[in-house]
């Protein structure tokens, strides 16, 4: 690594201020220099609780985006103090990052030593900002997918497991390839399905929504079918604690919860977490339905879950929330205040329902 870039005197007394206090999202600063680090993204979700992580620790941290979205937008952890901080700390570099000849002028003079790339998805997209910071980095920190690995029926999921060069995930494979060659320090990490205050992706608001409206729950199969959720604040975590880690060097790792669970097992943990009783579960035969292009289930119909064993032992890390008190922090800090991505769909629930002859939903009751 790059040892001869120093943080400067601000950012040195940042950390040592982060250090002597306790923040809704502050975990303990590694031995090391503050560093300098460029954040692609970072106002969408898994980036909201990073930077913010980061921050705590005082390293320096500015984030690249369209400016679509404000980057010092509150989450539902802060408080008045904690977001006073961040707002005041988080830097910002306005562009496109698919113009790459932009992002270089923008971004090759500020002397970044650390890149966090959490959107990119294709391996030339990673490319263009590594080459933009190369001079002086010292770490390119991946966020790939556990879609990467092949379907297999030995479970869980390990780093060594074969991947799916067919996947819709490939773009991640080729990205983890490209920095196999390029020479530089290199870290990817492999979320499972990722949930939690603010999550733009359909998983525990889908069952919140069917939970709240006191509606059954359509399920694919058995319901048996096994998963993994890993929290959002988990996941920012182990991103942390990839930073200057010498075990972590050319390394990847699966990140999510300790846990499995069934997917009748998860409808029943929402509605446990919510407060409502157990939900009506409804299995059926996916096969027999013609959905277009309509999403009956937000999870894939198998079993999809890894080990992250790897990273517990590397990383010093370990997941701070159970399935349950995951779902909870949840839905109290955001589904409970009535705040979510996407308003409820039923279309593909009533026609599963219709056509099992449970009747069409009419109401809090059927």
């Amino acid at each position: 690594m790059n040892a001869t870039m120093k943080a400067s005197p601000q950012a040195r007394a940042v950390q040592r201020k982060a250090m002597s206090r306790r923040g809704a999202v502050m975990v303990r600063c590694a031995a090391g220099e503050p560093k300098k680090i460029l954040m692609m993204g970072g106002t969408r979700f898994i980036g909201l609780y990073l930077a913010r992580q980061l921050v705590e620790q005082g390293h320096e941290v500015t984030l690249f985006t369209r400016g679509k979205k404000k980057v010092d937008a509150q989450i539902p952890d802060d408080t008045p103090e904690s977001y006073r901080e961040f707002a005041s700390r988080i830097k910002h570099i306005a562009g496109d990052r698919m113009d790459f000849d932009d992002l270089k002028r923008k971004v090759q003079r500020e002397g970044f030593q650390v890149v966090y790339d959490i959107n990119g998805r294709e391996a030339n997209e990673s490319e263009a900002v590594l080459d933009a910071t190369r001079s002086t980095l010292e770490q390119f920190i991946y966020c790939s997918s556990a879609g990467v690995y092949l379907k297999s029926d030995q479970m869980p999921h390990r780093e060594e497991d074969a991947t799916d060069v067919k996947s819709r995930h490939k773009g991640k494979l080729e990205t983890e390839a490209m920095l196999r060659r390029s020479g530089v320090d290199w870290t990817s990490v492999r979320p499972v399905y990722i949930y939690g205050p603010l999550n733009y992706n359909p998983v525990e608001e889908w069952f919140f929504h069917r939970i709240a409206a006191r509606r059954p729950i359509p399920v694919p199969g058995s319901g048996m079918q096994v998963t993994q959720l890993g929290h959002v604040k988990d996941l920012a975590t182990a991103f942390v604690k990839c930073l200057d880690n010498p075990k972590a060097r050319n390394q990847i790792y699966n990140i999510s919860g300790e846990r499995f669970v069934s997917f009748n097992g998860l409808a029943k943990a929402c509605a446990k977490a919510a407060g409502y009783p157990e939900p009506e579960i409804i299995n059926y035969n996916a096969k027999d339905f013609d959905f277009g292009k309509d999403k009956p289930f937000p999870m894939r119909d198998q079993h999809f879950f890894t080990s992250i064993d790897k990273a517990m032992a590397d990383l010093d890390w370990k997941p701070e929330f159970s399935l349950l008190d995951g779902l909870k922090d949840s839905y109290d800090k955001d589904f409970g205040r009535g705040t979510f991505r996407k308003a409820a769909d039923f279309k593909t629930d009533d026609m599963i329902l219709e056509k099992l002859g449970k009747g069409v939903y009419a109401g809090a009751r059927w």
